[in-house]
């Protein structure tokens, strides 16, 4: 049978595969530093986790100190012009909530590229790559019955699931280090109709219904009377009602807290309650049956919320996110790793290009717990735990950067994700246009110009 794919060929100074937050912040910013710069993703929007109803976690330490500054501040910057979020607000669970409405992410993440003049392309799916002496020469996509071979000086793994550096056969972790296990998927949807005002009656109430369970371990102040104070809020609990639920058998989902996102937009909210078990990310036959797991627990859930939590007697199915939301799959090993003592003791390096906040939250992968530690402060994020070991030119941003998975509970979040896209954009852009590897870049210039776009740095705001 004749082989009909056409294979165009394109080329571009630095390469960005993968659009969610850490693709979004590194190609930005490589383009801001005026290298080319192409953006491929597998949607037809770019954001990733932050077009599903999510919200951005931990842009403040556990003090209230802001810790994530930079083109991060600048995107919510614009959703609050927009009307698509109230900032940040500090939290006794999340360090802070920064709820944004997911449609207009899209479209001011679009604004962003367009102003920068990061080149998109859409609607592809990565095939493969080609390494010749363990140097990464281009990356295949293919969409719409077409392959692209790109080639570029610095290429990014953005995907998440570290599927370029995978497939390049970089060395890579899965997993938890006891058991191997990966924090289950969830499928977010939103809805409206709540009746916030009633719900938070119920739990002045129900105060037990805010009492978590002993691997949570959450600072005091998570009350009623907190979440009733404004709209920018994340609700974790009734695990009295689910557990009773679930002893009824009248509860379809295997975890034992809701977790809501007010959004900003009256009467809705972004639900994150369904937890697919024993899962593995980075392969197709479970995406596929974690797509149809999820999507049947959507009505079972929405109609044991309307008949048991007061607040919720009148909701109606809003949207569906396009995808599963991953927790988790691979981490690549980088030339550094960021490990659990280095997050715990807040340390942060010299040659730092973001800094991590966010509670360690390990969601169990085989049950209905969720593990949750606090962070006294901040750690650093270093450059080399964003370049691969094994790969040349192969940098790493997101989910998919060298960590320990204890620290991976805690850098996994988005606002994270985008502040370590920047740095690696900055490197990756400097790198393309000395023509120098990654690794040969000045850190210090990298840190330097993070300042000048308002990134943090350090606890005093300055680095």
């Amino acid at each position: 049978m004749q082989d009909h794919v056409k294979r165009e060929q394109m080329k571009t100074q630095v390469l960005v595969l993968g659009g969610g937050a850490g693709g979004i912040g590194a190609a930005i910013a490589a383009a801001r530093e005026g290298a080319e710069t192409v953006l491929v993703d597998r949607q037809g929007f770019l954001g990733g986790n932050m077009t599903i109803g999510l919200p951005l976690l931990a842009f403040l330490d556990a003090g209230g100190r802001q810790v994530t500054g930079g083109l991060p501040q600048e995107i919510v910057d614009r959703l609050i012009e927009l009307d698509g979020s109230f900032g940040h607000r500090a939290c006794p669970l999340h360090n802070s909530t920064t709820v944004i409405d997911p449609n207009l992410m899209k479209i001011v993440l679009f604004e962003k590229v367009k102003k920068y003049g990061v080149r998109p392309l859409l609607h592809c799916e990565i095939i493969g790559t080609t390494v010749k002496n363990g140097e990464l020469q281009s990356v295949i996509v293919k969409g719409k019955g077409k392959e692209i071979e790109l080639f570029a000086d610095v290429f990014v793994d953005a995907t998440g699931d570290g599927d370029v550096a995978f497939m390049a056969g970089a060395e890579y972790e899965k997993g938890q280090y006891a058991n191997g296990e990966t924090q289950p998927p969830t499928l977010m949807f939103t809805v409206g109709g709540f009746e916030l005002e009633r719900f938070m009656n119920f739990l002045e109430e129900h105060p037990e219904e805010l009492k978590h369970g002993s691997s949570m371990k959450i600072r005091p102040g998570y009350t009623a009377e907190f979440l009733r104070a404004s709209e920018n809020h994340v609700f974790v609990g009734l695990k009295n009602t689910i557990s009773r639920l679930r002893q009824e058998g009248k509860c379809p989902i295997d975890r034992d807290t809701i977790i809501y996102i007010n959004l900003p937009r009256e009467g809705h909210i972004a639900l994150n309650c369904i937890r697919i078990l024993n899962f593995d990310g980075t392969r197709i036959e479970e995406l596929s049956r974690g797509e149809v797991e999820s999507h049947l627990q959507i009505l079972p859930l929405i109609r044991m919320l309307k008949e048991h939590i007061p607040g919720f007697e009148h909701i109606y199915l809003s949207s569906i996110a396009p995808f599963l939301g991953i927790r988790e799959t691979r981490r690549i090993k980088g030339m550094q790793m960021i490990r659990e003592d280095a997050a715990v003791q807040g340390i942060i390096p010299e040659d730092t290009i973001a800094l991590g906040s966010y509670i360690i939250d390990i969601h169990s992968g085989s049950g209905d717990s969720t593990l949750i530690r606090s962070l006294a402060g901040p750690y650093g994020i270093t450059y080399g735990a964003t370049i691969s070991k094994d790969i040349k030119r192969l940098m790493l941003s997101g989910r998919c950067i060298s960590v320990d998975p204890v620290v991976f509970g805690s850098s996994r979040v988005m606002p994270t994700c985008m502040a370590i896209g920047e740095g690696v954009g900055i490197g990756a852009a400097i790198a393309a246009k000395q023509n120098i590897t990654p690794e040969e870049v000045d850190v210090q210039t990298i840190r330097q110009k993070l300042r000048e776009h308002g990134a943090i740095l350090s606890l005093d705001g300055h680095g």
